[in-house]
């Protein structure tokens, strides 16, 4: 028997070293995870850092994916991705950084363990995560929040804009 294909979403952030480039690379390098298909992929966000750190805007998006892997093997590709283009772990806690993969959600699952959370805690609370979601993903469920489509954007967040 197959293992059982699931839904995942993925947010991506860049804002070193041409941050779009970094995010339509990301783009190709998910396509490219053993075991997953890339279905579909957000627009490109430009949007103001969070966190009060001096750092230029981040570029931001999201992508749809559908894999068998179970969720920590998911996880571990995201940070291999990660790694590849130069992310160093123990950054600054919301500084500046080459490429940041999140796991915002895996199908229906509610997982809470040290080192993965999902759906991601902050899906709901930022436009730079809402607005990508929203093209691709609007009736996604999210587990304990509901459809994307749904979710209120919170209009007092940074600027954020469509760029590509």
């Amino acid at each position: 028997m197959s293992p059982a294909v699931v839904e995942v979403l993925v947010g991506l952030g860049s804002n070193l070293d041409g941050p779009a480039r970094q995010i339509e690379t990301a783009f190709g390098m998910l396509e490219g995870i053993d075991q997953t298909r890339l279905v579909a992929k957000s627009s490109l966000y430009r949007s103001a850092p969070l966190g009060g750190i001096e750092q230029p805007d981040f570029v931001n998006a999201a992508a749809l994916l559908e894999t068998v892997l179970p969720p920590r093997e998911f996880l571990e590709e995201l940070q291999s991705i990660e790694s590849t283009r130069g992310r160093e772990r123990g950054e600054i806690h919301w500084g500046p950084r080459v490429l940041d993969l999140d796991l915002l959600a895996y199908d229906g699952l509610s997982i809470d363990e040290p080192d993965l959370i999902v759906p991601h805690p902050g899906i709901a609370s930022r436009n730079f995560v809402l607005l990508p979601l929203r093209e691709i993903a609007s009736d996604f469920e999210i587990p304990g929040l509901g459809r994307v489509r749904d979710l209120p954007v919170d209009d007092s967040e940074p600027r954020i804009s469509r760029i590509a």
